[in-house]
């Protein structure tokens, strides 16, 4: 792992000036030091927060050496003495041992036991705001909830340990795994719980005995003699050698060696420099111990020991680090400077001996590692079943004068989980009143009254305490008024947002931009009421920069402007920097004389970021550079939202149904949802505003990746090209490390997202396109699509017939929604029908279907249906990249993306001019058909009873039998599929509005 991803860091402080975290004294230097890393607030990367020693073991718990970044190049001795105080606080709280015989007796308990017992505690909730960590559900207010305080979370990191509190049942059942072996009697906190209280925790929590306690199962398998003695020889050779190692370091320190000596035994051994003279001393060290090091025969880069191995931190490509590791890496006797040895004497006989360092390793733990490799989104089920109590999560007002005082009514709802509130809001899910107040109808029950809000008696309290406590609001309902109070329950986000790191719980959302000049001052330099952005010619002083590396876990940004005053000659350059998608990150505003000072000032910072000249930017002779941003390359000038508009003067010409459509086709939310359902940064891309080279370059990405993994590519070359993928289209990950792009479903996945943001840029572009003023603008849009629409009357054989075809033909595998027709558009698209001509004579057309997500259409209406581009991935494609349609209407509802929260799906209905089909029963790339092939058909094992079929007068077939299933057929497919490779063998017949009807 690499060791820039550990939580913890040691070394031997390089300078007097920190200070420690804990006592606040400094950390002299060379004293020992350990550290926490923690996420900076001000820039894309991780910091230390220093502590002695003996404090750091105060505020932060390791469980393994493994954990701590460093730890290889301490002293034998340090080592030893912070590796027992890992394990000695590790262990959890066992029970105490007996004190000995006589006076006095009793229980003892170790320093470091006495220590790690502080981390639990016993006491009543102070709020119902706490969630407990088993079962996640809120604990009662003045419930008992027992704390363990962990140190491995982002907060506790932060901020030495957090309090993670659980019911004491769900604390009783985790216990082992929170490392609690102690009775309950000995928790913090215990002496002040009531007796009964204190009884049941007694009960709850008996002490395990040292014998049962489940960590010792932990112990490694037991090493037969001959490895116990390797061990033991290979500890003995490991300890001679790090003191061997920091003998010379110490010779050299006390012979106060500077830098310039030092660089030069690196040069003259043709060692790296590495940053920092301790860490060049370290290198020094290391080759004068057992040998300059060769260079990695992959990169010719430096070996550096990091935990494990001697690791390259040379550079595969401009895009990705080598981090090819040897644990015995090739040496050669290294050799000091005739100069160096005059100037420090105890070199003069110095004669390097080339021998292989013992590397000890202890892998992270697993906490660590998951880190690593698990997602925010990916939320597990709660460890503990419990169920909620009756009221759980249900906001009551309480107006009037009730029989019973209102703060006993208030007390009452609490313990079952409710909460009271004085504000009527539409989260309310009742109101407690008397039907004396329904009557009187004062402006408060008016207020209850058009929120649809229901009135129930405060006898329904105890109603609710069997359960069916949401029913009993209807049922009890003293009022003539009421919705459904299931759509006033808030959802319990408690969860998802304590998985949430504290640097995206406040992202701000987007800010609107005031334009000049057709370009936004960005609204945090504080000046875009008074500046714009300078513009020299056609030269825009403007950029945004990208940085992603997988391997360093960085996925930062940075902005630069150069502003001129609306008035007077004043030039400020603006810059911003941080992390993608959250609040880490940091800008100034530098104020400069002249407008050449400003501009040279951007140049610079330019440089310095991408090691360009912005020059060689514009002029298109970029060149990335290892470690360096790269421009992100988009339009970043207007960005006003351009909605269509809800209240015009001027009617549509349009049908109602057909109204709806347009106004669904062109929504800038359901734009917006899609896109942040990809995880894109819509900051970096705003709608509208996406390049289509930025979008082909991806798209080409895409390609190198499916042919990587279909030849077997090395985890260096994943890593370089999904770099590349993010920084050409920008995600938001949060706080969570780039995901790798390697398999083919995650192929399939960015392809279909790069082709709905190809989609959606279309039908931006026609949204913000000028429309003809006297029009309604639903009508201009609807021109733009140019496809004639109108309904099919339901009442028709035709309506009829193509319902009973979706009917027939939903799939019984697709069992997981039913499909509803909304309405059916006969549709006729510009230009297609003369298209399509040459193919009516055609034999063998079918009406079939095709599905896709509705950001897709208005770029389907506007071009009709298109074949993948020659960039794209061949991935995902069964039979080569062609038009894809089927006969089983579920089989292409599938595509529609549609979710039980968005169940509006669009599906064409298509003529296909199939001719003759090769027919195929497993996946085939078609390249080319051959000379008397007009189509490719994909058998399925299940397809429409032939018998069932329905032929118009025009000759095309529509497949609308029950499905049926040849039990004998050997085929891949379960469902017939039907490819074309020329776009003019389709004609768009019908677009069906389907309800998707989700069953859970």
């Amino acid at each position: 792992m690499d060791t820039q991803n550990l939580p913890f860091v040691s070394e031997y402080a390089k300078s007097g000036r920190a200070s420690c975290k804990l006592c606040k004294d400094k950390i002299d230097k060379d004293e020992l030091r350990l550290g926490a890393m923690v996420q900076s607030a001000f820039h894309d990367g991780k910091q230390a927060q220093w502590y002695h020693e003996k404090c750091f073991f105060q505020k932060l718990r390791p469980t393994t050496e493994g954990d701590v970044a460093g730890f290889e190049n301490l002293r034998f001795e340090d080592q030893k003495r912070i590796r027992d105080k890992i394990a000695a606080l590790g262990g959890g709280v066992v029970e105490a041992a007996p004190a000995g015989k006589g006076k006095g007796k009793g229980k003892k308990r170790t320093a470091e036991q006495s220590m790690a017992l502080k981390d639990f505690g016993v006491e009543y909730a102070s709020s119902g705001r706490a969630m407990c960590r088993g079962c996640e559900i809120k604990i009662l207010k003045d419930e008992v909830r027992i704390k363990k305080v962990d140190y491995t979370t982002e907060v506790g990191m932060k901020y030495g340990g957090q309090a993670l509190w659980h019911h004491a049942e769900c604390f009783a059942k985790l216990r082992s795994e929170l490392g609690y072996f102690e009775k309950g009697e000995a928790l913090p906190g215990y002496r002040n719980l009531k007796k009964e209280d204190m009884e049941t925790i007694k009960r709850l929590l008996p002490a395990i005995k040292a014998e049962e306690v489940p960590v010792k199962k932990l112990k490694a398998e037991p090493k037969d003699e001959a490895d116990a003695k390797q061990e033991a020889i290979d500890e003995e050779l490991y300890a001679q050698q790090q003191k061997a190692l920091f003998k010379i370091r110490d010779k050299l320190k006390d012979a106060d060696i500077k830098k310039p000596e030092i660089h030069a035994i690196l040069h003259h051994n043709k060692q790296a420099i590495a940053e920092g003279v301790d860490a060049c001393l370290l290198r020094v060290c290391d080759i004068l111990t057992f040998g300059a090091l060769k260079p990695c025969p992959k990169c010719g880069g430096q070996y550096v020991l990091q935990k494990s191995a001697y690791v390259c931190e040379g550079q595969l490509t401009e895009w990705v680090k080598c981090l090819n590791s040897e644990t015995k890496p090739p040496r050669v006797p290294a050799k000091v400077p005739d100069h160096i040895k005059q100037q420090f004497s105890f070199l003069g006989k110095y004669k390097s001996v080339v021998s292989d360092r013992v590397i000890k390793y202890v892998p992270p733990s697993l906490s660590t590692t998951m880190k690593k490799v698990k997602k925010e989104e990916e939320l597990e089920e709660p460890k503990i079943k419990r169920e909620k109590p009756p009221l759980y999560n249900l906001q009551f007002v309480i107006l009037g004068k009730t029989e019973t005082p209102k703060d006993q009514l208030k007390d009452k709802i609490l313990k079952l989980g409710g909460k009271v509130t004085t504000k009527i809001t539409n989260t309310v899910a009742a109101i407690i009143s008397t039907p004396e107040e329904v009557e009187r109808m004062g402006s408060r029950m008016m207020e209850a009254k058009d929120m649809q809000i229901q009135v129930v008696p405060e006898d329904y309290i105890e109603d609710a305490k069997g359960g069916g406590a949401i029913s009993y609001i209807t049922s009890k309902s003293i009022c003539d008024w009421g919705s459904d109070p299931h759509s006033r329950i808030p959802q319990d986000e408690e969860k998802s947002k304590s998985k949430k790191s504290i640097y995206t719980k406040s992202v701000p959302s987007k800010v609107t931009l005031k334009l000049k000049g057709g370009l936004a001052v960005d609204p945090d330099s504080g000046l875009d009421e008074v500046a714009h952005v300078y513009k020299r010619d056609k030269l825009i002083f403007n950029c945004v920069l990208n940085k992603v590396d997988i391997q360093t876990d960085k996925n930062s940004y940075f902005k630069m402007q150069v502003l001129e005053a609306d008035k007077g000659n004043k030039y400020w350059v603006f810059r911003s920097w941080g992390r993608i998608g959250t609040t880490i990150g940091g800008n100034k505003l530098d104020s400069c004389g002249t407008v050449v000072e400003a501009t040279n000032l951007f140049y610079h910072h330019f440089e310095d970021k991408t090691g360009n000249s912005y020059e060689a930017h514009r002029s298109g002779c970029f060149a990335k550079r290892p470690g360096l941003y790269y421009p992100v390359d988009i339009d970043y000038g207007d960005e006003k939202t351009k909605k269509l508009a809800e209240n015009n003067n001027i009617k549509s010409k349009l049908e109602p149904a057909v109204q709806d459509l347009v106004r669904m086709l062109f929504d800038v939310d359901t734009m917006k949802k899609v896109m942040l359902e990809f995880e894109l940064d819509m900051e970096k891309m705003p709608l509208g505003k996406l390049s289509q080279t930025q979008l082909q370059g991806a798209m080409k990405v895409l390609s190198e990746i499916s042919n990587l993994i279909a030849n077997g590519g090395s985890n260096p070359q994943f890593i370089d090209a999904s770099n590349r993928f993010y920084t050409f289209i920008p995600h938001n990950f949060g706080v969570q490390t780039p995901t790798v792009l390697d398999t083919v479903e995650q192929i399939k996945e960015k392809q279909t997202m790069l082709e709905s943001l190809m989609e959606i840029e279309i039908a931006y572009s026609l949204l913000n396109a000028d429309t003809d003023e006297t029009k309604n603008p639903l009508d201009g849009h609807y021109e733009q699509l140019k496809t004639e629409m109108h309904t099919l009357d339901k009442s028709s054989d035709e309506f009829q017939r193509l319902c009973q075809y979706v009917k027939n033909t939903h799939a019984a595998t697709h069992n997981q929604y039913d499909l509803e027709v909304s309405e059916i558009f006969k549709i006729r698209r510009k230009g297609e029908e003369r298209r399509y001509k040459p193919f009516r004579k055609l034999h063998n057309r079918k009406l079939l279907w095709h599905g896709s997500r509705l950001t897709n259409y208005v770029g389907i209406l506007t071009h009709g249906l298109k074949i993948a581009p020659p960039e794209a991935p061949v991935t995902g494609y069964m039979f080569g990249k062609g038009i894809y349609f089927a006969d089983m209407v579920s089989k292409s509802a599938n595509y529609c993306a549609t979710t039980p929260a968005n169940s509006t799906g669009l599906m064409l209905l298509c003529e296909v001019a199939l001719g003759n089909m090769m027919e195929l029963n497993q996946a085939f790339h078609v390249t080319k058909l051959p000379d008397n092939m007009h189509s490719c058909k994909g058998v399925g094992k299940t397809q429409p009873d032939p018998a069932g079929s329905y032929v118009g007068k025009d000759g095309v077939e529509i497949p609308m039998g029950a499905g049926v299933t040849d039990s004998k057929l050997r085929s891949q497919l379960l469902y017939n599929e039907y490819i074309v490779y020329d776009v003019a063998q389709v004609n768009c017949q019908y677009l069906f509005k389907m309800n998707f009807k989700y069953k859970y």
